[in-house]
């Protein structure tokens, strides 16, 4: 049985958080108000109260079975207090007027050394419309104990099917009903409902005493009938595919070569390598390899990137951020030339700039900090084959793992975890243990060709930033980009 709970209104959602958050709690909202203002008086140049209510819950099958199971709710709230660029902060797991009223108390201390341009609270107090970028569901409501329990238990199936080698597989299923609400300086109050689910599969499979591993997986903004049938065959396939591809991989080789990276899923080099180098803070305080370098040249002509948490369900799209900004569409780079960084409310002011609608927090126990949202390249005009005919002696990069970056001179490692020594335009066979390692900015110039089939990732995406997770989505057409150096044991 499906149950499904849609808000069709941003007022509706302000109710829906206003009875989850403050009626039961016994607050009101003049109540909020009148703490939020007795803030304000302390002279500081910002202030905003976060209250949020989670349910979460994950399951996970390995050997057949269901091992492991949970379900947790978590609920509070966050003070801040800006001045300058000083932020107090202060939080708690109790949501009731006296909580309330002690963290405000403690994030006033900031006050004595306050700004004159404070903004009164109330003072163009009443609601925040919103966009609908995605339905507010209830994905833990979505299906039944059982139904979850057989979902995972069909996507070991399916992937078994696929090919008699695959020796194990473990499945996981998650999902998330965040419901949040700001109160803003400006007197403003939004809501935003936010429903997140996520499903994945490795496949363990084995030939002749060697065993490879295999992933995927998928999700987005939206409740457990996303996750077809059709839907987990293609999970599994991929997983049992990208497995059995590395039972035949041979060494990578070593050295500085053209590479070719895949559409969608690769596009996290660019998150990393990149993104990171283009949020707010590091640039403020030049720490950035990007920082004051608004209208140059950083990447090679064609090269476009943008950030935008404005598309429909996607894992990194949002109505708001977390300090009540509706989410945008971002140009990063356009044709190569740098035009802007990603920013919240704090950065954004002490910029000089507009904020972007990046203003991102783990939970209501962090400050919000400039984060991505979706990021990708938008695509040119070449097919991805006649890109992959060009390369005389390369490696061709579908699919990668894990990877690093220092975002100070946009260093960056990454591992491959599907890829293919091509040799006059041809792929010859399969390699593992390849290695890329590059710098971001410079990695932007050496773009060759850009491919005409962008494609966003299928809705695995988390980043980390001080310790704080969010979800994220990323993407890229196909790409060559050339005197890239490649790490690997093997030769050519």
């Amino acid at each position: 049985m499906t149950l499904k709970t849609s808000v069709d209104t941003q007022t509706t959602a302000i109710d829906v958080a206003q009875h989850l958050l403050l009626d039961s709690q016994d607050l009101s909202a003049a109540q909020v108000e009148s703490v939020l203002g007795n803030i304000m008086q302390s002279r500081v140049d910002d202030a905003d109260i976060y209250f949020q209510s989670t349910r979460s819950e994950g399951w996970s099958l390995e050997e057949g079975i269901v091992k492991a199971g949970s379900f947790s709710i978590d609920q509070g709230v966050g003070v801040r207090a800006i001045s300058g660029e000083k932020t107090a902060f202060a939080y708690s797991d109790d949501v009731s007027l006296p909580s309330l009223s002690a963290a405000s108390a403690a994030v006033r201390e900031i006050g004595a050394q306050g700004s004159a341009q404070a903004v009164a609270a109330g003072k163009h107090a009443g609601l925040l419309a919103s966009p609908d970028r995605y339905l507010p569901l209830d994905p833990i409501a979505s299906l039944e104990a059982p139904a979850k329990v057989a979902m995972l238990e069909k996507l070991e199936h399916l992937a078994r099917a696929v090919d008699p080698r695959v020796k194990q597989v473990m499945a996981s299923l998650s999902g998330e009903y965040d419901v949040v609400m700001v109160q803003r300086a400006d007197g403003q109050r939004i809501a935003d409902i936010r429903p997140l689910v996520r499903v994945g599969i490795t496949v363990i499979v084995e030939q002749d005493g060697r065993r490879e591993q295999g992933y995927a997986g998928g999700g987005g903004r939206t409740d457990y009938a996303y996750f077809t049938d059709e839907v987990l065959a293609k999970y599994a396939r991929e997983a049992v595919h990208q497995a059995v591809v590395n039972l035949d991989a041979r060494p990578a080789p070593a050295g500085q070569m053209s590479v070719v990276l895949g559409p969608g899923w690769p596009g996290i080099l660019l998150h990393e390598a990149i993104g990171h180098g283009l949020e707010g803070d590091f640039n403020r305080k030049g720490s950035s390899a990007f920082a004051n370098r608004i209208g140059e040249r950083v990447a090679a002509p064609g090269v476009t990137v943008v950030d935008d948490g404005t598309l429909t369900g996607r894992r990194g799209s949002l109505n708001v951020d977390d300090e009540g900004t509706p989410a945008q569409q971002t140009v990063l780079i356009e044709d190569g030339i740098l035009k802007g960084y990603i920013q919240d409310t704090h950065n954004a002011r002490l910029m000089g700039v507009a904020p972007t609608g990046n203003g991102r927090r783990e939970s209501y126990a962090h400050l919000p900090l400039p984060r991505m949202t979706n990021t990708y390249m938008m695509p040119g005009n070449t097919d991805p084959a006649e890109i992959l005919a060009s390369i005389d002696r390369g490696i061709y990069a579908v699919n990668f793992g894990g990877g690093q970056v220092d975002i100070t001179n946009g260093k960056f490692v990454f591992s491959m975890s599907e890829a293919y020594w091509v040799e006059k335009g041809k792929i010859q066979y399969p390699i593992k243990g390849a290695t890329l390692i590059g710098n971001g900015p410079d990695a932007l110039t050496r773009v060759s060709m850009i491919g005409n089939d962008l494609a966003l990732d299928s809705g695995v995406g988390t980043c980390g930033k001080e310790g704080q997770s969010v979800p994220v989505g990323v993407g890229q057409p196909t790409l060559r980009i050339d005197g890239l150096t490649v790490g690997g044991t093997g030769s050519a």
